[in-house]
């Protein structure tokens, strides 16, 4: 035997011997289930409300999804010149008002003279809401509006600006006030967000997983130490590839499921995909298009 096979095999077997030790020291933890979260079947997210069907993140479309029967809502926040939270994806108002503008530089009352409904195209090509006002969304009015809808929130604003290093904080309070705890979910592409956010609602609250959460999960899942990975959040909202890696395969879900922790997909407007996704475990659709997912979920059941 070569000396290079004998360094060979002493590498295997040292992994061999730390892959069961650490077998041995570190067993896989479920995550404890929240409320927000208990569903016996795949649930329905409108993204933005359901952006293709009426204006995003407006009443206009919350209402239009409700009626056709969604679980909930898929939505973004962002905090006012004057710290209002409203529903709000982008860090400018250019793309879905006729104004523009800052939203972080514009107080309440600036951003609701808007018509948040001038951009807006339907599936036929018109732009039905140029001659009509329609209105923004604060988080307060949308939280109020539907107390049994699951709300996923997530946060826009980063966590080196103002507004961003205000948000979690104030989320806390309106949540808390609201007594909205077991019927939202809280999450941000910045994990630091997250993590604010829990150093106030203290685990009270379903957390979804951010960027860096999504990495350490799949890296996990795709080494032999899975066993390691302890989740410190409830729910993974993520779409179905990122870059060259799919994140929908079975046995990915699979390894999530088992922790407790369902797996959402967005942002999904196609029948053939939701049908796919579903038939893979997943346990949620976010989708711009809730008409189309609602008639497959019905026939699921």
């Amino acid at each position: 035997m070569g000396k290079k096979t004998k360094i060979a095999i002493a590498i295997a077997a040292a992994s061999a011997a730390a892959w069961a030790g650490s077998k041995a020291i570190s067993k896989p933890q479920q995550r404890e289930g929240k409320q927000a979260l208990q569903f016996d079947r795949p649930i329905i997210l409108a993204h933005r409300g359901g952006a293709h069907l009426e204006p995003e993140h407006t009443m206009l479309a919350f209402e239009k999804s409700a009626q056709l029967g969604v679980d909930g809502f898929e939505i973004d926040i962002r905090l006012t010149k004057d710290e209002e939270i409203i529903v709000y994806h982008d860090a400018t108002v250019e793309r879905t008002t006729d104004g523009y503008g800052s939203v972080s530089e514009m107080t309440l009352a600036e951003i609701n003279a808007l018509n948040h409904g001038y951009q807006f195209e339907d599936l036929a090509g018109e732009f039905p809401y140029r001659d009509k006002k329609v209105d923004v969304v604060t988080l307060r009015e949308l939280l109020e509006s539907y107390p049994n809808m699951l709300i996923n929130i997530d946060i826009k604003d980063a966590p080196d600006t103002y507004e961003g290093s205000l948000m979690p904080s104030k989320l806390w309070r309106l949540i808390e006030e609201l007594n909205a705890e077991d019927h939202v979910v809280v999450t941000s592409f910045y994990g630091e967000q997250i993590d604010r956010f829990n150093l106030y609602a203290q685990n009270q609250v379903a957390l979804g997983a951010g960027e860096s959460d999504v990495r350490k999960a799949f890296a996990s899942f795709s080494s032999q130490f899975g066993h390691l990975y302890h989740p410190k959040v409830d729910v993974f909202q993520i779409p179905p590839k990122s870059g060259v890696v799919s994140l929908d395969s079975p046995k990915f879900i699979q390894f999530l499921n088992n922790l407790n922790i369902p797996v959402h997909y967005w942002t999904i407007n196609d029948s053939v995909t939701m049908n796919k996704l579903i038939n893979n475990g997943a346990k949620g659709i976010i989708t711009d298009r809730p008409d189309i997912a609602v008639e497959l979920l019905q026939e699921h059941d």
